[in-house]
């Protein structure tokens, strides 16, 4: 049947047509986006599950960041460790050298243990990196007592977080204690050389707790401080033959030296887990990164496919629109 008032054709190309353009937007948004699910509605499962994965990738970049931070310390505090149990070494070599050197050959000795304590404390004090300094810690601090190194972000089915963390305990790497403090000495007025009078009295140090000032026990004395030219006047050496307190002082540095070599151990042990940690975190978000791209991103070479066959099915949806219109025409002949 002819009408005028129905061109079925014409309809029926128009929703082809339609269809066509609609197609043809869609690809062209996949193709200037890259993504294949770019919102919601055009997949709400896989958009779901890829925004909560790169939220979890986040997370692991702020992870691998805390690793790179913590490695940095550990580093740091490995290097002057190591550096420091080089300088002790030769202390100890100069301390049994004096043993059985004179008072004056002493005297050069002490000079030289006097270089490598400056050494000792340049290498302690040099070992700071973003603020944090492992070999001079606070051992009555009531803060910390530990270098927390966050590891993992964890999260369960239910939606539960938790963190790994690395730890480091300061008891283990503190060479000095920065709550020691040395002692003052009393003032003696020697006005009156046979009746001298002690002006000022001696205040007593704060002994330290670290592994450096273990020498002599509790006594405040230290291998930073011990000298040599006159042994058994140092607190906490007063055996009456000199050789036993060289021997109780070259235990002592014995003693500091395996901690010491403690330390250094945890400390490489944290810097070895910290570089296998890093690398497994940076794997996990290769992974993500490319399993969150299988589920949204566009295929290119399957959608400028279909980009070129939907652009000659919107030429031909247009020219069968045409045509369609055109049968309208027709009908004018049938009235001539």
């Amino acid at each position: 049947m002819a009408s005028i008032m129905t061109n079925s054709s014409a309809l029926t190309a128009l929703q082809s047509l339609n269809a066509t353009n609609k197609a043809l937007e869609t690809t062209q948004s996949r193709i200037s986006t890259g993504y294949r699910v770019a919102t919601a509605s055009d997949n709400a499962a896989y958009w779901s599950i890829a925004t909560t994965m790169r939220s979890d990738n986040k997370a692991n970049s702020v992870v691998q960041d805390s690793l790179g931070l913590g490695a940095g310390k550990i580093d740091t505090a490995y290097t002057a460790m190591n550096k420091a149990i080089e300088v002790v070494d030769k202390i100890k070599e100069k301390v049994l050298l004096a043993k059985t050197a004179g008072t004056e050959d002493r005297a050069k000795i002490q000079a030289e243990i006097a270089t490598y304590q400056a050494q000792l404390k340049d290498n302690i004090g040099g070992a700071n990196y973003a603020g944090s300094n492992l070999l001079k810690t606070d051992s009555t601090s009531t803060g910390s007592t530990k270098l927390s190194v966050i590891t993992s972000y964890n999260r369960d089915d239910s939606g539960n977080v938790s963190t790994g963390t690395i730890d480091v305990n300061f008891g283990k790497t503190r060479l000095i204690d920065s709550s020691a403090t040395e002692g003052t000495p009393a003032v003696i007025d020697n006005t009156d050389p046979l009746n001298p009078v002690v002006v000022t009295p001696a205040v007593p140090g704060t002994p330290g707790n670290g592994i450096l000032d273990k020498v002599g026990g509790a006594s405040g004395a230290s291998i930073l401080n011990i000298d040599v030219s006159d042994v058994t006047g140092v607190t906490g050496y007063s055996a009456a033959d000199e050789g036993a307190a060289f021997d109780k002082l070259l235990t002592d540095i014995e003693s500091a030296l395996s901690s010491m070599s403690t330390g250094a151990a945890e400390l490489g042990a944290a810097k070895a887990r910290i570089d296998l940690q890093s690398s497994f975190v940076s794997s996990l978000s290769d992974s993500i990164d490319k399993g969150v791209g299988q589920l949204v991103d566009a295929d290119m070479n399957k959608e400028s496919t279909r980009l070129q066959a939907l652009q000659v099915q919107q030429q031909l949806g247009i020219q069968a629109l045409s045509i369609a219109n055109g049968n309208s025409q027709q009908i004018l002949s049938l009235f001539r």
